[in-house]
């Protein structure tokens, strides 16, 4: 794994500089560029080696312990040593062992959340599914390795282990996912094979040419070969993991957990964003979100409405969501339970009951606990002389029991037909719905059953995991960057359609499509549909895997998000996975590359913003730095054919690669977004590196730059100055004005302020420094082979190199007033 971080070519033309750079004698040099590329080599080593604890969180997620029965006996069996056939008992806080098939099941409630993405625990019977091609969400009689049990007791008999589990499909799907280049890596490595072609070849052409004019043979090889060194940009992986590690440092101090540094970019690149429901774009906790009390729908809030008021119906509602219900006060303040019955307690409390009281005020002397068989549960409380039952459960199974409803004088005709299509109303909005009903006693009945029989309907009570609340703002910022939301989730469709639509995800004309009509597309089929489907509901991990692919194919750069083990193989599969933080699976965080501390879908529109920053800083140093190397090629180039010496010696050429290209283009690295970052659209993902025109730029950069030297050389051998001092200080200087120049693509430096980016400022302030201890210092001047100038020598000098700023700056002004006539017209 760390000999394969030194095989990408822009690497081995790196390694191949730093030999040729020892061989001629500079050891710096040489030095500098090992260093880099040793640095580039252990980050991705380090990259590489946390995507594989993925698979060994994975594995940390099986159960390490079974109660199994054999022989007549119950034994505590290491869960790696349980076979088919083995009869497994679970009991409420156990992690699953195995996939089983229920034998027995007593108000048996198991948490999928991490593999299907139901929010809710799941009602488990011993019931048979008849159709194979059940999605696993609905496969009511099989418990999953993995999961958890929160509420009951039951039995199973083992089917599957290990590998051939439904968590170990998905460890399979993970392993066969793969790591998707990046981006930033597809573009670097295409732009260091063509330059390392196109430098050899001006290289070799200069050696040549040199040889024809009759220079010796020595100071040509060792011209041609310093120039190939320089016209390299050795710094650029440099610049790249230093823009990438400050850009993910300031994305911790925003909650974002970066993993894998090259995913920093990639977000600038994201056209899509597959977000998981549960978790990600909710807050992954049940809440009451609707009434229907006396004919009359309300939304939560403590009120049902005046129907409600009238009827007198609406004080037993909340007593009856306080006393049916077993989640119970903690002494923290906060609610210890089920989901379900904790949002029911939460909502009654919000609506001002409480449940101290209330429970004193209404001891329990009874109940028959729910029952995924029955749907429902009933409780017995002694309210003053009478013994009150009180029973909530599925509409379907409570309706039917009632007799009449409660009404503002006592009990009124109920109509059942009407309740039930209240119900079915809410449930096609993504609600799960419970019936609360009651009935009132003389004393404890004799038979448990009565409870449930002769009811007074209450009313419906409506709850979803509600959207976070800064998620649809997300969303509409993703929207205006260019950026289309979709959600995948294993939820119903009918939740995952009202969420969408409560976000903004789900708009006129855009689709959902569920786990099974996925199923049945071939890719010709998926490959039509992909483009107009914005939720897919009821899915598994392959399918997921199959969706991000699609969109892949279509030319998308994919970002996906989830927190469940089932999102997992898709995280790796992704252009970019993001993990949630808090809620989110150990499995999950492993196979992203950026982990949202938060939980918090607002925070991948930060990252976006500092992907595209840092993707803008990286094309101003490879403009900045080819712009220089082109300079230095054209004035050694041309210098022969218009009659002149040899121009610079290839210790100026390394000092001026080395120093005034190097460090002010490190310093880049850091420059503040651009205005309107947000408001354009994503960059397509194999887009040139110098699209946008970048090559027009650096080809009459460098031929300006080439031009002044050689300008400078001409009026030196005219006046007889010291002419390679001269061309070497006209090029130092000149790079270090090109690189103010650069540091905006739009705007002028002086409306970016010099300062803006200090530590630019110094760095530039630091090289003409050092530049003119190279000419003024006696002892670097026999190093450097360098001559003390005149003052009229350096004024010429400094105006040369003046001209590269006010070329830059002229052209950037046009570009504005281009962009404006074409905005006006």
């Amino acid at each position: 794994m760390l000999l394969a971080q030194f095989t990408d070519f822009m690497i081995v033309v790196l390694l191949v500089a730093a030999l040729v750079s020892a061989l001629v004698g500079e050891i710096a040099d040489a030095a500098v560029i090992l260093v880099i590329v040793l640095l580039n080599g252990l980050i991705g080593f380090v990259q590489e080696a946390r995507a594989e604890r993925a698979m060994a969180a994975l594995r940390a997620m099986a159960a390490p312990h079974a109660n199994v029965l054999r022989d007549g006996s119950v034994l505590t069996i290491p869960a790696a040593d349980l076979v088919p056939g083995d009869l497994v008992l679970l009991e409420a806080g156990a992690r699953v062992p195995a996939d089983l098939r229920l034998t027995a099941s007593a108000s048996l409630a198991i948490s999928e959340a991490a593999l299907t993405g139901e929010s809710a625990p799941v009602a488990k019977t011993t019931g048979v599914v008849p159709d194979p091609a059940t999605p696993v969400a609905d496969r009511c009689n099989l418990a999953f390795s993995g999961t958890l049990v929160t509420y009951g007791r039951g039995a199973g008999l083992v089917v599957a282990t290990g590998s051939a589990t439904e968590l170990g499909r998905i460890a399979g799907l993970l392993g066969a996912a793969g790591v998707v280049r990046t981006p930033l890596q597809i573009r670097l490595a295409l732009f260091g094979r063509r330059l390392a072609h196109a430098v050899l070849a001006v290289c070799a052409l200069i050696f040549v040419a040199g040889l024809l004019r009759g220079e010796p043979a020595l100071l040509m090889f060792m011209t041609a070969v310093s120039l190939a060194v320089a016209a390299i940009p050795e710094a650029l992986p440099a610049v790249v993991v230093i823009a990438l590690a400050l850009g993910a440092r300031r994305l911790a101090r925003q909650q974002a957990l970066v993993r894998q540094l090259p995913a920093v970019e990639t977000l600038g690149s994201v056209t899509v964003i597959c977000a998981d429901k549960t978790g990600t774009l909710t807050q992954n906790r049940m809440r009451v979100d609707a009434y229907w009390v006396h004919g009359a729908r309300a939304d939560a809030g403590g009120d049902p409405g005046a129907a409600g008021r009238r009827s007198g119906a609406w004080p037993d509602v909340l007593r009856a969501m306080v006393l049916v219900n077993d989640a119970v006060l903690a002494a923290d303040g906060g609610i210890a339970g089920e989901p379900t019955e904790a949002a029911l307690l939460e909502a009654a409390r919000g609506a001002g009951l409480d449940w101290r009281a209330m429970t004193a005020a209404a001891p329990r002397v009874g109940e028959l606990p729910f029952d995924s068989e029955r749907k429902r549960m009933a409780t017995l409380h002694r309210m003053g002389n009478a013994v009150v039952s009180f029973v909530k459960g599925a509409p379907e199974t409570v309706l039917p029991r009632c007799a009449a409803q409660a009404g503002a004088a006592g009990p009124e005709a109920f109509d059942a037909a009407t309740a039930a299509a209240a119900a079915a109303a809410m449930a096609a909005d993504g609600l799960r719905v419970l019936a609360l009903a009651m009935r009132s006693f003389e004393a404890v009945p004799a038979s448990s059953a009565a409870a449930e029989e002769g009811l007074t309907f209450l009313g419906l009570v409506g709850l979803i995991d509600p959207p976070r609340p800064e998620a649809a703002d997300a969303v509409a910022q993703c929207r205006s960057a260019g950026i289309a939301p979709v959600m995948i989730t294993g939820d119903h469709p009918a939740t995952a359609r009202t969420v969408a639509a409560r976000l903004g995800i789900l708009r006129d004309g855009d689709r959902l499509v569920t786990g099974a009509e996925l199923a049945a597309m071939d890719e010709a089929a998926l490959a039509r549909r992909i483009g107009d489907a914005r939720v897919f509901a009821r899915v598994d991990p392959e399918q997921k895997i199959r969706i991000v692919g699609a969109l892949q194919a279509r030319g998308e750069c994919v970002a996906m998000t989830g927190d469940g083990v089932n999102d997992a193989p898709a995280l790796r599969r992704a252009d970019i996975g993001v993990a949630m933080g808090r809620g989110g699976t150990d499995v999950a965080r492993e196979a992203a590359a950026m982990v949202l501390l938060d939980d918090n879908f607002a925070t991948i529109v930060h990252a976006v913003r500092e992907g595209r920053r840092i993707f803008d800083n990286i094309r101003k140093f490879i403009r900045y730095a080819m712009t220089g190397n082109a300079g230095e090629i054209w004035t050694i180039f041309a210098a022969p054919f218009l009659g002149m010496p040899i121009p610079l010696l290839p210790i100026h050429i390394l000092w001026i690669n080395l120093v005034t290209d190097g460090l002010p283009g490190l310093a880049l690295a850091i420059e503040p977004a651009e205005r309107g970052v947000m408001h354009r659209p994503p960059r397509p993902v194999r887009q040139n590196i110098f699209a946008g025109g970048m090559w027009q730029q650096i080809l009459w950069g460098g031929l300006l730059l080439g031009g002044v030297a050689l300008a400078g050389q001409a009026w030196a051998l005219a006046h007889g100055a010291h002419a390679q001092t001269m061309v070497f200080t006209v090029l130092a200087l000149g790079q270090l004005a090109l690189v103010l120049a650069l540091r905006s693509e739009t705007e002028s430096l002086l409306a970016i302020g010099l300062l803006s980016n200090r530590p630019l400022a110094f760095t530039v302030a630091g090289s003409v420094a050092l530049q003119m201890a190279l000419v003024y210092v006696p002892a670097l001047n026999t190093v450097f082979h360098t001559a003390p100038l005149a003052p009229e020598e350096l004024a010429v000098c400094l105006g040369l190199a003046s001209v590269v700023l006010l070329a830059v700056e002229g052209e950037k002004r046009w570009r504005r007033r281009a962009r404006a006539h074409r905005s006006a017209t």
